[in-house]
């Protein structure tokens, strides 16, 4: 006859030993997660990326199918988007358009690109709260909104 193991349980009791252990082990995990989280032991917190460029885009249609695309403020020609060229900014801006459209809210406030301390770069509508993260879009369609953004000049 084999001897049953002395953690095993015997004519349907839980040996006292285990319920001992198993309640410190849940005990101490609850203690070391509570101890963590109120002195922010082991967890590690980013700084919120802070605005370095911006820029306020005004979108306009042309007869010819092209969009141009103006400094707001400013009232500057930035860049002519011809029919079957630089596609992603098109749909893109096209998409934040067809939105506003949708919700019945004004073509006139501009929409704002937004270059940022770590390098992100982001396309904010704030009449509709929508935004993109270029970033998440590959560094060829990155390219393409960050080249719009002038060289110069901090946050406006």
């Amino acid at each position: 006859m084999t001897r049953p193991h002395p953690l095993a349980r015997s004519a349907g009791r839980t040996s006292r030993t285990l319920v001992v252990g198993a309640g410190l082990l849940l005990g101490f995990v609850i203690a070391a997660v509570t101890i963590g989280r109120v002195e922010s032991v082991g967890l590690t917190r980013m700084e919120p990326a802070r605005p370095v460029q911006s820029l306020a885009l005004r979108v306009d249609d042309v007869a010819d199918g092209s969009i141009t695309l103006r400094d707001a403020e400013r009232g500057t020609l930035i860049a002519t988007v011809r029919p079957g060229a630089d596609n992603f900014i098109r749909a893109t801006l096209r998409g934040f358009a067809q939105g506003r459209l949708r919700a019945g809210l004004s073509r006139e406030v501009p929409f704002r690109l937004t270059r940022f301390d770590d390098g992100a770069l982001r396309l904010d509508d704030a009449l509709t709260g929508r935004s993109v993260d270029f970033g998440a879009f590959g560094p060829s369609n990155y390219a393409a909104f960050a080249r719009l953004m002038p060289d110069h000049g901090a946050v406006r």
